[in-house]
């Protein structure tokens, strides 16, 4: 396949797994269309979710797959309300804390409800379009899933990540995933532009493009 004439160059480094207990929950039906995903992930067609990784087409991340791809985001804290700012995608999000906000429409991003315990930022989301993947590897929640997120400082510089994710939908229980995020410690560290917006178009519609006679 043409991945693989690429050689090394989109080689993706070995990591340790980050998921509790090392294996999704899926039921029965899900792991086949986790494999049919993997199968499709680098084949595109315009107006049909089923073949692509969503990240190959430029959608937004959804969370979790928001936090750990190779891109950093931006934590902007208020009083009422803290943001989140992701570089993938010009993605962002508003953790509302004071007030819980109800998820009206579905979208990629979701609907994020916050609290304090103790030191940790816990979120709850929900309101989920059930379009994003959760990796590269075809592994996906559907709108049912519902997102708990933990933020835990660890050190000014690491914090723990905890997202527990349950979708009665996909999965047989809830199950966990957790990670160390690093701190950018750049003086010079600001969120750049990541527009792939054009290389996303070419490969979504250039087989379709109007050619001048």
């Amino acid at each position: 396949g043409p991945m693989y004439q690429l050689g090394a160059t989109f080689f993706v480094p070995p990591g340790r797994g980050v998921v509790e207990g090392d294996e999704l929950p899926y039921q029965p039906w899900a792991v086949k269309r986790r494999a049919a995903n993997f199968e499709n992930r680098i084949k595109t067609e315009p107006f049909k979710a089923e073949f692509g990784d969503p990240e190959l087409k430029c959608y937004m991340p959804g969370v979790p797959r928001a936090t750990y791809m190779p891109y950093p985001f931006q934590i902007l804290q208020g009083h009422r309300e803290i943001l989140f700012a992701y570089q993938f995608g010009k993605a962002n999000r508003v953790i509302h804390m004071n007030q819980k906000k109800e998820s009206t429409v579905d979208s990629w991003m979701g609907t994020s409800n916050g609290r304090w315990e103790n030191d940790t930022l816990v979120v709850d989301v929900e309101g989920l379009n059930g379009q994003a993947w959760l990796d590269r590897s075809g592994n996906f929640m559907s709108e049912a899933a519902r997102v708990v997120e933990r933020y835990t400082p660890i050190s000014p510089y690491h914090m723990r990540y905890d997202a527990t994710i349950t979708d009665p939908k996909v999965f047989t229980r809830p199950w966990t995933m957790s990670m160390t995020l690093y701190r950018v410690v750049d003086p010079a560290a600001e969120l750049l532009e990541v527009n792939c917006v054009e290389f996303s178009e070419e490969a979504l519609y250039g087989a379709i493009r109007l050619r001048a006679n």
